[in-house]
């Protein structure tokens, strides 16, 4: 696997940078007002986030005047584990650099996700990126582990705060682990105990040794 950056013609296919907001107040409340563990912690929605000068004018343009939810997604982490999407764009931006791994919701097969579909993405600190909805993603990896990483993670407001009732009819039913959170999991990912899709083969990709 090669880390490529989101600048990169290939980043086209997942996702874009998003240029012209200010983002200065946001990046400062990361920074200085929430949590970067050793593992990984993640809040749909952090009031204080929600409360910076740069929120409403950036959610607003970002959603389109739908209602939105700016949280975080902290901490140190290498591997894949699982894969997810929503039916919207996800939003990222982080106080240093992190890489994203990703793959294609065409990528799926019968069910299935090959991990050797996942690529990885270097997005540098400071710089907005939006990830499409047709993207698989999950937890943000850090480029250097003595830092960590602190991300937003924007999103339409609802998502991933609670569990929806399905029938159970196909594979969109199955797959549904929270609210418009849709998410396939590696057979060593914890997240299979807590019930979820068993949905990649292949190796549990882990970038420690590339970066």
């Amino acid at each position: 696997m090669v880390i490529k950056n989101v600048t990169d013609r290939e980043f086209k296919e997942y996702g874009r940078v998003v240029e012209g907001y200010s983002v200065a107040e946001i990046l400062k409340t990361l920074e200085n007002d929430t949590p970067c563990p050793e593992g990984v912690v993640y809040v749909a929605e952090e009031p204080k986030l929600m409360a910076t000068a740069d929120t409403k004018d950036l959610g607003t343009s970002l959603f389109g005047g739908m209602p939105f939810q700016f949280g975080y997604c902290n901490g140190h982490n290498t591997k894949m584990n699982c894969m997810e999407y929503h039916r919207d764009s996800e939003f990222n931006l982080g106080t240093e650099d992190f890489i994203l791994l990703l793959a294609k919701l065409s990528d799926i097969e019968d069910g299935m996700l090959d991990s050797s579909k996942v690529v990885a993405f270097k997005c540098p600190k400071g710089v907005l990126v939006e990830v499409y909805a047709s993207t698989l993603h999950y937890a943000p990896c850090h480029a250097d582990a003595s830092k960590g990483f602190k991300v937003l993670i924007a999103l339409p407001k609802g998502t991933n705060v609670g569990t929806t009732e399905t029938a159970g009819k196909n594979l969109d039913d199955r797959t549904l682990f929270a609210t418009n959170k849709w998410l396939l999991a590696h057979k060593d990912a914890s997240e299979i105990a807590d019930g979820a899709y068993e949905g990649i083969t292949g190796e549990n990709i882990d970038i420690a040794g590339l970066i």
